[in-house]
């Protein structure tokens, strides 16, 4: 049997308050410690049906003696919960001094809205100077 038809459309439905963007950089990581490099507050005041799709991604150059890069989207601050992981990126492209640029998404089921934030982490494995953002984008969208 076929599926059915979709009947509905968005056409004068405003769902801008629903979608969520920033490109400011907060910080760029400091030695091997994990660093916010952006974040984002949901303000949307919605029933969550499915919950906060998040995508990332960031440009930066590693310090000195940095061997891989890992990249997390969390809940609230760099101790909260893990809602995106690259795991550790490594090879040549990931190494001191090289301009590389990675991604990250997740999904957020137990978002809390309004005002769920939202940061994108990065973690230099051995860097013992400071790595360098360039440039980050985060967004969220209320699913």
């Amino acid at each position: 049997m076929p599926a059915d038809k979709i009947a509905a459309n968005v056409i004068g439905i405003d769902l801008s308050g629903m979608f969520f963007v920033t490109t400011a950089v907060v910080a760029s990581p400091a030695a091997a410690g994990e660093t916010i490099i952006a974040s984002l507050t949901v303000s949307a005041n919605a029933a969550l049906t499915s919950g906060v799709w998040l995508a990332g991604w960031a440009a930066y150059t590693v310090g000195t003696n940095g061997t891989a890069v890992q990249l997390r989207l969390r809940q609230t601050n760099v101790a909260g919960t893990v809602v995106g992981n690259t795991g550790a990126l490594t090879g040549s492209q990931h190494g001191a001094a090289i301009l590389s640029a990675d991604d990250v998404n997740g999904f957020d089921a137990a978002a809390v809205l309004p005002g769920q934030t939202y940061v994108l982490t990065m973690q230099v494995t051995a860097g013992s100077a400071v790595s360098t953002v360039s440039g980050v984008f985060l967004s969220a969208t209320v699913i």
